[in-house]
């Protein structure tokens, strides 16, 4: 059985979570007696919480709102929770100028304050960064727990063995020649989120090359492996660090593209207003040469696919250079030519 403490903050933390709860259920839920938990009811009820009793077979309790209700409470899971959702917004806010990101760190540096040694050491060893802040609704992201240990291994700079689940596996991976995947050994380098989105970027050991590990498909192993030594991401220095090497792999750069991270960028010239042109490009140059007509810089992960792009603006393109983005336009008009006189089956 729990300690009395923490089994109040637990019976707690429940009745926060849903309206009505049957008692039987409470006791189970916490591995106890009906009877413990009437008498943690009237402990929290000593303590200044509202707690109200529903009459009936089962008997039930509710946490009543109200003005005198004492601060909240956080079990282990919702305070790393709450620390790691405080950190992120706090580095958003950076990365997009708002103010928010100060009032986010004086929040988490308030919230460490009143946590257990324990809880501030795992919350400490969790630095994230953000490449990119997401452009709608984050995505669902792993469980606390689970970035808790990534962060502790990067934190510690200890080598990580982990189970990684691939985007279309339904189970355990086999192997080509038969059996299981081994364990992916690596040694981690930061924890970062791109687009609401977390992952792990790490030094591969059986692969000699840097890797980007989604967060949500690993499983971490225990123990963690000897400490090592952290090496230098490719142009660290010119690609902008961390999140412009991120930037860039996720762009289809190997590390050796330049600051914008893309590993083709071309110049053009549309026939279209820069302002109209400016609204969908959006980390483009843009420069307005007066007559509806613009010049425009742009970056892609291929020289096909930046071709495309420029045909969504639906104007007369005049190619400045260079000779692989042309090269790029006359496959693509070859290839829409077939399609457009090729006849339906």
């Amino acid at each position: 059985m729990p300690k009395t403490s923490a089994r109040l903050l637990a019976l707690l933390s429940l009745l926060q979570a849903r309206r009505d709860w049957p008692g039987t259920l409470l006791a189970e839920r916490l591995d106890v007696s009906t009877r413990t938990v009437r008498r943690d009811v009237d402990r929290l009820r000593e303590l200044g919480y509202p707690i109200a009793t529903s009459k009936g077979p089962d008997g039930g309790y509710r946490l009543d709102a109200g003005a005198d209700l004492p601060p909240l409470l956080f079990d282990d899971e919702q305070a790393v929770a709450l620390a790691i959702a405080l950190q992120t917004t706090a580095a958003t806010g950076s990365t997009s100028g708002s103010g928010i990101a100060e009032a986010a760190a004086r929040a988490l540096n308030t919230v460490r304050q009143v946590m257990p040694a324990r809880l501030r050491h795992r919350i400490d060893a969790l630095q994230v960064t953000v490449v990119e802040p997401p452009a709608a609704r984050p995505e669902p992201g792993p469980a606390g727990d689970v970035l808790v240990a990534l962060g502790a291994a990067v934190h510690a700079r200890q080598e990580l063995r982990f189970d990684h689940t691939p985007a279309t596996a339904t189970g355990a991976e086999p192997a080509p020649g038969g059996g299981l995947v081994p364990p992916r050994r690596v040694q981690p380098h930061h924890l970062v989120t791109w687009r609401g989105r977390w992952y792990l970027l790490a030094w591969d050991l059986d692969r000699a090359d840097w890797r980007i590990f989604r967060a949500d498909r690993i499983t971490p192993r225990t123990p963690l492996g000897p400490r090592f030594t952290p090496r230098e991401l490719p142009g660290d220095g010119a690609s902008g660090g961390v999140a412009g090497f991120v930037t860039g792999r996720f762009r289809g750069s190997d590390g050796s593209a330049g600051p914008d991270g893309w590993p083709c960028r071309g110049e053009v010239i549309l026939d279209r207003p820069a302002a109209e042109v400016s609204r969908y490009s959006r980390d483009a140059v843009v420069e307005d040469l007066g007559g509806d007509r613009c010049r425009l810089v742009l970056g892609s992960w291929s020289w096909v696919g930046l071709a495309a792009a420029l045909g969504r603006f639906d104007a007369r393109i005049e190619v400045v250079g260079p000779d692989e983005l042309r090269a790029a336009f006359a496959r693509l008009a070859g290839r829409y030519a077939d399609a457009a006189a090729r006849a339906p089956r």
